[in-house]
């Protein structure tokens, strides 16, 4: 008679092994909740995402320079009156690494963003810190590369923080139409490439410079943004930055660009255009008048008019003005006489 068969004998596993292994299984459960839950928000942000219209609302930025002077100058003053009105409007904010170095630029972004939460509004802000920035002129500044790759590195990163804010970036104005003038066309399509990269995500639409009506011809500087190869890689181009041209002038621009680069969009800047161009004055010309406010127009080609270059700020040391970007009282109360 063969042997009966005798169960296997069956050991206990030991409490801390049970342990640990169910702790493994709940983390990694978590982490895979987790995961799918950041890859549902950021496609429900793509889906949800929509480029600038007519009537889009930008941040009023309480640190503005207009703010600034506000709380400064006397007050019942038409300095004061000037430099409050300024500071209520919507107005793009002007990043540079003089006043938002690369150590605190995160910060400013961030508080940016946190603004535009609280006035459920876009952010809009203007990088303006190439190399070799406005060839030597006026604006003469800027970053060397490595730091200019760092810092719109930091500012890529705030940006994509703040995923729940829509942002517009105006990437460097002028660095496009000025580099025939400077003979760094090359050059500066690099650098601005890598600002593209680092600053580019979900809900953040990058204009390029595209200079104005009355600078280049319209197939001079489709060229030029062709020859970039960033067209590809941002939602359009900015238009009349810092300067005065009329704004039907400037719609007319856009479609002409947008005809020759296979349907590229537009912003216009309408901040101190409301009196038309003095001529080919472009370096604090007298008698100008603030735009229409951000938001006014837009059609299938220009997104909607911005106020990019803040009112009351100079344009450089000429027509009795500061250096460039300082606070002036007296283009203030100029640009404002007709709407305050």
């Amino acid at each position: 008679m063969g042997r009966a068969h005798r169960p296997g004998r069956w050991r206990r596993i030991p409490r801390p092994v049970l342990v640990g292994g169910a702790v493994v299984v709940v983390v990694a459960l978590l982490a895979g909740i987790a995961v799918v839950g950041s890859l549902v928000t950021n496609l429900f942000q793509t889906l949800s995402a929509r480029p600038p219209a007519v009537d889009t609302r930008i941040v009023t930025p309480d640190e503005s320079k207009a703010a600034k002077a506000a709380a400064q100058e006397q007050p019942g003053s038409p300095e004061a009156d000037a430099a409050t009105w300024l500071a209520a409007q919507p107005t793009t904010y002007w990043l540079t690494p003089e006043i938002d170095p690369v150590g605190e630029v995160w910060d400013r972004v961030a508080h940016l963003a946190s603004e535009a939460r609280a006035q459920d509004a876009t952010m809009s802000i203007a990088v303006y810190g190439l190399p070799d920035r406005d060839c030597g002129n006026h604006s003469a500044g800027g970053l060397d590369p490595d730091a200019y790759r760092e810092w719109t590195s930091r500012i890529g990163d705030a940006l994509r923080n703040a995923s729940d804010v829509r942002k517009i970036v105006v990437l460097e104005p002028d660095s496009i139409a000025l580099a025939p003038s400077c003979g760094s066309l090359q050059d500066r399509s690099g650098y601005l490439r890598t600002a593209v990269e680092n600053i580019r995500g979900v809900d953040t639409w990058i204009y390029l410079d595209g200079g104005h009506s009355a600078w280049h011809p319209a197939n001079e500087m489709a060229d030029l943004l062709r020859s970039t190869g960033l067209l590809g890689d941002v939602r359009g181009v900015a238009l009349n930055v810092s300067n005065y041209q009329d704004t039907a002038n400037e719609f007319a621009y856009a479609h002409q660009l947008s005809d020759l680069l296979g349907g590229t969009h537009a912003i216009i800047d309408t901040s101190r255009n409301g009196a038309g161009p003095a001529g080919s004055q472009w370096c604090n010309p007298a008698d100008r008048l603030v735009g229409a406010p951000s938001g006014a127009y837009g059609d299938d080609v220009v997104d909607t008019t911005l106020w990019i270059k803040p009112p009351g700020e100079s344009d450089g040391e000429c027509n009795g003005g500061p250096a460039a970007g300082t606070w002036w009282p007296d283009a203030a109360v100029e640009l404002t006489r007709e709407s305050r």
